[in-house]
C-alpha cells in the first residue's frame, strides 16, 4: 500500500492509493501522480467519446471536461452507453455527465454544451491534453496548431463503421521506458568455449529516458507520394490512411458523416470523393477498392471499444510520461480484426 502524502500538487491520499492500487503497481506512483494532476478536454460525446471518457475517468485524471453542442439522436443509443434511456433531444455532454461522474467520484467531470468552433485559444491552453472526436478537418488542424504552439498534448480519433483511427501530436515528448538490465562484460575476458556467459535476470530492470518528436496533423495528412521512396512506402501504408482522407473530405463537404438513411446517395458521393482525393494525392484508385463504401457507415460499438481503448491508453501514457507512445497514427480495421501503427509525415 502506498503511504499517504499530504500537500503539494499531485499528492496521492490513502483513499486514492486504495482506488488506484493495481495501476500504481503497473506503472508506478510517479506516473499516477502526474496523471492525477492532469486535466483533459474531450470533444464529441458519441460512441467513441464515451469509451475514451470511461477510460480516462477510471484511470484517475484530475479533471475531464466533455464538450459537445449536439443533441442526443436515435443513433447515439447504439454505442453511447453513458447516455441513459429517455434522453433524446438533450445535450449529449450534459446527458452523459451523471453516469460519467459515477464511474469515479475522485475525478472532476464537467459537461460543456458549447461548440468547439467558438472557443478561444486560451480555452484550450488550460488543459494538459485535448482529445477531439467528430470534428471537421479544419477544426482539427486549427486546434492542433494551438496545442502544438502551447505544448498541450493533442489527440484526435473517429470511428466510421468497421474502421477507426487515432492520431497523436505530442510535440517534443519525453518519457521513460522500463528495460531489462544488460550485464556488462568483464574487461579482459574473451569469448571462448570455457567462458561463462552472463545470464540476464528478467526481474532486473532499469528506467531509460527517451524523447520523440511528433509532427502536426496538417503535415501528416499532406504526405507527398511522388518519388521512388514514397512509392515504396505506399506499398507498406495501411489503406485506412487514404480512407480517412476520403471520410474527412465527405464530412467537410456535407457537414456530417455517411448515414445509413441515405446509403445509396452517400455511397455514390464517397466513390466520387475517393477519385478526387486520391488523384489530388497522386495515388491510384487501387489502394481503396470500391467495396470500402460498404463498411464505413455509422458507429460500431465494438470498434468504438477497441479504438477508445487505444486512444485512452495513449492519453494516459502521454500524461504519465511512461512507456513509448504510438507515433503517430493508429488504424483499426474491424473487417480483418487488426490494428496498425503508422508514422506518417515529413521525411
Amino acid at each position: 500500500m502506498v503511504e499517504k502524502e499530504e500537500g503539494g500538487p499531485g499528492g496521492i491520499s490513502e483513499e486514492e492509493a486504495a482506488q488506484y492500487d493495481r495501476q500504481i503497481r503497473l506503472w508506478g506512483l510517479e506516473a499516477q501522480k502526474r496523471l492525477r494532476a492532469s486535466r483533459v478536454l474531450l470533444v464529441g460525446m458519441k460512441g467513441l467519446g464515451a469509451e475514451v471518457a470511461k477510460n480516462l475517468i477510471l484511470a484517475g485524471v484530475k479533471g475531464l471536461t466533455m464538450l459537445d453542442h449536439q443533441q442526443v439522436s436515435q443513433e447515439d443509443t447504439r454505442a453511447q452507453f453513458l447516455i441513459p434511456a429517455g434522453s433524446l433531444g438533450r445535450n449529449r455532454a450534459e446527458a452523459s455527465l451523471e453516469r460519467a461522474q459515477n464511474l469515479n467520484p475522485m475525478v472532476d467531470v464537467k459537461a460543456d454544451a458549447g461548440s468547439v468552433d467558438t472557443k478561444p485559444e486560451e480555452f484550450f491552453t488550460q488543459f494538459d491534453a485535448v482529445c477531439l472526436t467528430c470534428c471537421s478537418r479544419d477544426v482539427m488542424v486549427k486546434i492542433n496548431h494551438i496545442c502544438h504552439k502551447n505544448s498541450v498534448k493533442f489527440f484526435t480519433g473517429d470511428v466510421f463503421g468497421y474502421h477507426g483511427y487515432m492520431f497523436a501530436d505530442l510535440g517534443e515528448h519525453e518519457f521513460v521506458e522500463e528495460k531489462t538490465k544488460v550485464p556488462k562484460a568483464s574487461p579482459g575476458v574473451e569469448d571462448g568455449p570455457d567462458t561463462k556467459k552472463a545470464r540476464v535476470d528478467p526481474s532486473e530492470t532499469t528506467m531509460v529516458k527517451k524523447r520523440l518528436v511528433f509532427c502536426p496533423l496538417k503535415e501528416a495528412l499532406a504526405v507527398d507520394w511522388s518519388g521512388e521512396k514514397a512509392a515504396a512506402a505506399l506499398k507498406r501504408t495501411a489503406p485506412d490512411y487514404f480512407l480517412l482522407q476520403v471520410l474527412l473530405k465527405f464530412r467537410t463537404d456535407n457537414g456530417r458523416d455517411p448515414s445509413p438513411q441515405s446509403y445509396a446517395e452517400d455511397s455514390k458521393l464517397l466513390l466520387q470523393i475517393r477519385s478526387d482525393v486520391l488523384e489530388a494525392l497522386g495515388v491510384g484508385a487501387e489502394v481503396l477498392p470500391d467495396d470500402f463504401v460498404s463498411y464505413c457507415f455509422s458507429e460500431m460499438a465494438p470498434v468504438c471499444a477497441v479504438v477508445g481503448g487505444v486512444l485512452g491508453q495513449e492519453v494516459v501514457k502521454a500524461l504519465s510520461q511512461r512507456d513509448p507512445p504510438h507515433n503517430n497514427f493508429f488504424f483499426f480495421d474491424g473487417i480483418r480484426g487488426n490494428g496498425t501503427v503508422e508514422c506518417l509525415g515529413p521525411p
